[in-house]
């Protein structure tokens, strides 16, 4: 009987030991969830950074895409008047034309010129003075475009569109290298497609702005070109007032104190140990901070296919035919019987839609990942481009045919935007270490701007010469794109660097011990160098908290 009760004693208080245990453990889970739902949350610095980094940046991008699409009437006149009040006879078709198609095109050589230049800048100058100097060259163009009417002056125009392609150029590198190292893993994803979003903003401003009844007139257009200021100039009077990016101040200037300040004003906590030490911890496996040169990026094995997913993501960005829809948008309006003067005012539907695929894509990035919004926005636009082929062919004989054109132009937009449209500058963020980000932005710029160019100068003769046909050609481009993204990229939300190297580890025929060792041995730097200098400045009380 006395055994009975004892056996019973023990497993009552067995048992209340492991519900107290149990109980404990839950509340510690509850904590854990707290604290990671607290790191998930949006501090007003980290907001206020990326509007108005973007606003500065990416806007001005998309807004000079289509600015020069309502006024090209306006303009192109303004050349022939010029001409003819310095030579006294009027410019060949052939020459206005050649004139007009150099102050469109030469957008992207500018861009290919700041692509090339970004990398030693954003070293040297650091990511978010970079994007503060940038502004020199958007305020530079600005004057020039919108003066040269007053100046009489069509070279003035030009002069301004290359260097506002240099501005884009670097601005389409540095923000997205801002962005990517200032915002926690968890929201990594939405707030680099903030780049796309505002590209489409601006886009859609330049469409709105472009109206008769706003600066779209003979004498109003200059106006289009001298808005480019505003947004500058708000980068100009907020940025300063926010931190460098904290990856940047620790791994490259070795400032300690300022990147824990800068930790601790993005992520809104004072205890930021933890997220100094997983950069340490980059820094220990990479052993190595210096730049990497572009050369040097594309002759290490272990991010081989790294690069060559950037080359392909940023190759279809530009190549998957969005420039052609543009340009077949007022033309197929017109074949569904629209007015001409209300084209403008429908056509401003295509910019409401970018915008609002790009922010739904920003708003499910990370519930649903890179690879499916990459992999099926290419995917429904190889299906979009071939309902349109046959629309196009057949819309003369079949009167509600261009009507479902207009659809299949809307939503080609929108599948675009879900996931090719921004998700190629969240990628270059996530693929690699601090030091060879800079290398690899330039790498994305420059096949970026190669491919703008390309489609420029190859477009009119691919639909001169395959007509309505012209979108299989597109179609295709998007079907290799997709094929490939689907064999190679694995899925990076809320994927560490390291996490991310060991998926391209057998890809690269490297062991992941050769993988976290990926350095330069010439550059080395131990990471008990490392750590001995940032256990000393935390010493000489550099930082206000205790670092593990």
């Amino acid at each position: 009987m006395l055994l009975q009760v004892s056996l019973f004693s023990s497993s009552a208080i067995h048992l209340q030991s492991n519900r107290m245990e149990n109980k404990q453990q839950s509340k510690g889970e509850m904590k854990q969830n707290k604290e990671v739902k607290k790191n998930m949350n949006w501090s007003g610095s980290l907001i206020v950074a990326s509007l108005t980094g973007a606003f500065g940046s990416s806007f001005l991008y998309g807004y000079n895409l289509s600015v020069v699409n309502a006024p090209a009437v306006f303009i192109k006149k303004f050349y022939n008047e010029t001409w003819e009040r310095r030579y006294g006879f009027s410019v060949d078709e052939g020459t206005l034309t050649l004139l007009w198609s150099v102050t469109v095109s030469i957008f992207a050589i500018g861009g290919l010129v700041g692509a090339i230049i970004v990398t030693p800048i954003v070293k040297f100058f650091g990511r978010k003075c970079t994007l503060l100097l940038n502004n020199v060259f958007a305020v530079t163009a600005a004057l020039l475009m919108s003066l040269s009417q007053l100046a009489g002056s069509f070279e003035m125009l030009i002069l301004g569109r290359i260097i506002m392609g240099v501005d884009a150029g670097i601005s389409l590198s540095a923000l997205p290298m801002y962005l990517s190292e200032i915002s926690p893993k968890e929201i990594r994803g939405s707030l680099g497609q903030v780049t796309a979003i505002f590209i489409c903003i601006g886009v859609f401003t330049g469409q709105v702005l472009g109206l008769p009844e706003i600066f779209g007139t003979e004498s109003r257009w200059p106006f289009l070109f001298g808005v480019i200021v505003v947004p500058a100039l708000v980068q100009v009077v907020i940025l300063p007032f926010l931190p460098e990016s904290p990856r940047y101040l620790l791994l490259e200037k070795h400032n300690t104190s300022k990147a824990e300040k800068a930790f601790q004003t993005f992520l809104r906590k004072d205890d930021v140990s933890q997220e100094v030490e997983e950069v340490l911890a980059e820094s220990r496996v990479q052993r190595n901070t210096k730049l990497v040169s572009v050369l040097q990026l594309l002759r290490t094995r272990a991010v081989r296919w790294q690069v060559i997913t950037v080359v392909v993501t940023m190759g279809c960005y530009q190549l998957c035919g969005l420039n052609a829809i543009w340009y077949y948008t007022n033309n197929i309006f017109s074949e569904a019987g629209i007015n001409s003067e209300t084209i403008p005012y429908v056509t401003l539907s295509t910019g409401a839609v970018e915008t609002l695929a790009a922010v739904s894509s920003g708003l499910v990035i990370e519930r649903l990942g890179r690879r499916p919004l990459l992999i099926g926005g290419f995917g429904l636009m190889i299906v979009f481009f071939a309902v349109l082929t046959v629309s196009l062919t057949f819309q003369n004989n079949v009167s509600w045919l261009p009507y479902l054109s207009i659809f299949c132009i809307l939503a080609i937009i929108a599948s675009f935007c879900i996931g090719p449209g921004g998700i190629p500058f969240v990628l270059t963020g996530e693929f690699f270490q601090q030091s060879q980000r800079p290398a690899a932005f330039m790498v994305a710029g420059t096949v970026n701007w190669l491919s703008n160019f390309a489609v420029g100068l190859l477009f009119p003769f691919i639909q001169s010469g395959l007509q309505n046909y012209c979108f299989l050609v597109f179609a295709a481009i998007c079907f290799a794109g997709a094929t490939y993204l689907f064999f190679v990229l694995p899925e990076t939300k809320n994927k560490t660097l390291n996490e991310i190297s060991h998926a391209f580890a057998k890809r690269n025929k490297v062991s992941l011990e050769m993988q976290e060792m990926n350095h330069y041995p010439e550059e080395r730097k131990s990471s008990a160098e490392q750590e001995s200098n940032f256990t000393s400045s935390v010493g000489n009380g550099e930082t206000k908290q205790a670092i593990v």
